[in-house]
């Protein structure tokens, strides 16, 4: 299976009402409290860019679900979703008010010939952006968003992979400070708790991962993929003038191809990288 990693087909991202209006912080970046409101019209260029970076850089298939009530917070579709292979697990986020967004993802799913599951337990709580596939194993961050039955879920949906469970400090998800940065690759951000994280899934894997250092959590966050099965792959990161101190860690990975992205605006209500896109690989018709 770490051979596929990366392979993809489809990327699903979610459009945005044409005026977006100032919405409250959240965890992330300059998400806290009192912070900056996210500045609409560059937050709908910067997802512009990201989208065209979708299509043409990583040459994926761009659907767009419709827009959904909750301004940029809406656009955050990892949290709805784990993809691996050709399933897909619906999940059941913390934020209960988004849980009415699951039917039109599992008709864009379903379209896509995936085998769509959904989490049961209404014990159960799971944000995807705590979960990372490494392409060998999941792990869950155990965090604000998602406690162990939403763990179990993932585990009775993924049967054929390890999955263990990661507490995550610091008020956020496990992918906001980290991802897979190449096969085999761990990218991890410089924090007391993203440290702790990846201590806690060295002591838990059999595999020995690499790991790459980012001095900034966020910049920790990535998009890695083969388009057309590309040996090398393109690693898709956060700008350098977001995070300039990070830039020079990423040109360290070997063998691939580097584009940047900025998110700022959208990050000031904990949008990741990994977070405003489902990236999937289509199964043939049956």
């Amino acid at each position: 299976m770490a051979g596929s990693f990366g392979h993809y087909t489809h990327a699903v991202v979610r459009a945005l009402p044409p005026t977006l209006g100032e919405e409250e912080g959240e965890e992330g970046a300059g998400g806290g409290p009192g912070g900056a409101p996210p500045d609409p019209a560059k937050a709908q260029r910067q997802l512009g860019v990201l989208a065209g970076v979708l299509r043409q850089r990583l040459a994926l298939q761009v659907l767009a679900l419709p827009p959904a009530p909750g301004g940029l917070r809406a656009l955050l579709l990892e949290d709805l979703a784990v993809v691996q292979g050709g399933a897909a697990l619906l999940t059941r986020p913390w934020r209960a008010a988004r849980r009415h967004e699951l039917g039109s993802l599992r008709a864009v799913l379903e379209e896509l010939n995936l085998r769509v599951l959904t989490v049961t337990d209404e014990g159960a709580t799971l944000d995807g952006s705590d979960v990372l596939f490494t392409g060998r194993e999941f792990f869950v961050g155990i965090s604000p968003w998602t406690n162990h039955r939403g763990a179990e879920a993932v585990a009775d949906a993924f049967r054929d992979f390890t999955v263990s469970t990661v507490p995550v400090g610091g008020g956020g998800h496990l992918k906001s400070f980290c991802s897979m940065a190449a096969p085999d690759t761990i990218a991890i951000g410089s924090s007391d708790a993203a440290r702790r994280a990846l201590r806690a899934m060295e002591q838990l894997s059999d595999h020995a991962y690499k790991r790459l250092s980012v001095p900034d959590d966020p910049a920790g966050n990535c998009l890695f993929a083969r388009p057309g099965g590309a040996a090398g792959g393109v690693l898709v990161h956060r700008s350098p003038e977001e995070f300039p101190d990070s830039l020079q860690t990423f040109q360290k990975v070997p063998g691939v191809t580097l584009v940047p992205a900025a998110l700022s605006e959208a990050a000031k209500v904990g949008a990741a990288l990994s977070s405003c896109c489902l990236l999937l690989h289509r199964r043939p018709q049956p």
